[in-house]
């Protein structure tokens, strides 16, 4: 049982305990957000871990703690930083969950000779007439399948997700029936090493020259101005850019990580018709059917297919940054996604040359 310290995985482990089954609960020590910011509520941090013994202790099954920090900073939190110099737009949850999670939990429970691992996201295993698929969570607004699409078909197999089929506030409920102290702890932060909110401050202490300046510059070519540092811009920000005085209002279309540009535009020039997809990782072999794409975390599904490595939308969208995911759906069943690329403009007459 892969247990956060967070209500979520603690309930998963009460459950499984209950049914007799002999129940491992595992920590990885990632990063001591709690004690970085003053508040709980974190994600395998300092307090977090004391919370997640507790639970263990209560229910009376075993609890590992494995310190994975030096992990985690090498390939999170330094993936983080030089995305954003790089000019795209990371998701650290992905990162981690593909990496440090997974790949080193699924090496431990196998260590400790584990049937299976379970987890408190919220996403459905159903098997499938070729196996376990991966499909969203029953509750739509606790959804946790975009920061999965990476999870392996191996992986998946091995997997349980018990709690999506359920609601959060029946979780809670759950919680408060076994009498677990964790019961009304508040949810974990999406980024569990950015403290209040301030990405910035943590690229600035991985990587000293983030906050290097360059020009902003108009899709037409006219120069805008200047811009304190790209991890400050995302693609289709509005706000914070300091251009006064235009016709209509800009948004930054793309970020030229090399030359260290801010490209701003109307938002017409947001709208995108294809993208390219990297690293791309499958959970059906058929891709041929009507397909919906999410590309961001909070965006619904919008109608696409794929032609070849290219993500090509029905419909003009917006707001399609590379070093996001793009996530391919087949109703509520998971087909895989990968990392965005090069992104096509529908008014290709207004890109840069």
């Amino acid at each position: 049982m892969a247990m956060s310290g967070g209500v979520d995985s603690s309930v998963v482990a009460a459950l499984a305990a209950r049914t007799g089954a002999e129940t491992i609960g595992v920590t990885l020590q990632l990063y001591d957000h709690g004690a970085a910011t003053g508040r709980t509520g974190s994600c395998c941090a300092g307090q977090d871990i004391r919370d997640a013994r507790a639970v263990a202790d209560k229910l009376g099954i075993a609890h590992y703690v494995f310190d994975h920090e030096s992990r985690f900073r090498d390939t999170v939190i330094n993936d983080f930083a030089d995305e954003y110099l790089a000019g795209r737009t990371p998701i650290p949850c992905v990162k981690c969950n593909m990496g440090v999670k997974f790949t080193d939990l699924f090496a431990l429970a196998r260590d400790l000779g584990a049937d299976c691992l379970a987890t408190g996201h919220y996403v459905r295993r159903v098997l499938g007439r070729q196996g376990a698929e991966l499909h969203r969570a029953a509750d739509p607004a606790r959804d946790q399948s975009y920061f999965l699409f990476a999870t392996t078909q191996a992986q998946l197999d091995y997997l349980r997700f018990p709690l999506g089929g359920m609601p959060k506030p029946q979780v809670r409920e759950i919680a408060a029936s076994l009498g677990l102290a964790v019961a009304l702890k508040p949810d974990s932060q999406d980024i569990c090493f950015v403290p209040d909110g301030d990405y910035a401050a943590v690229v600035r202490k991985v990587r000293p020259d983030a906050d290097d300046g360059g020009e902003i510059v108009h899709v037409d070519g006219r120069a805008m101005g200047q811009h304190k540092g790209l991890i400050h811009y995302t693609v289709g920000q509005r706000k914070g850019l300091e251009i006064g005085g235009q016709a209509e209002p800009l948004y930054v279309v793309r970020l030229d990580g090399a030359a260290r540009r801010v490209i701003v535009g109307p938002k017409r020039a947001l709208a995108v018709s294809a993208a390219t997809i990297r690293d791309a990782n499958w959970l059906a072999d058929d891709l041929s059917g009507p397909l919906t794409a999410k590309v961001r975390s909070m965006a619904k599904p919008v109608p696409a297919r794929m032609a070849g490595d290219r993500l090509v939308f029905d419909a003009p969208e917006y707001g399609v940054a590379p070093g996001q995911a793009a996530v391919l759906y087949d109703g509520d069943r998971v087909l895989g996604g990968g990392w965005i690329g090069e992104t096509e403009g529908v008014e290709s007459a207004l890109a840069l040359a």
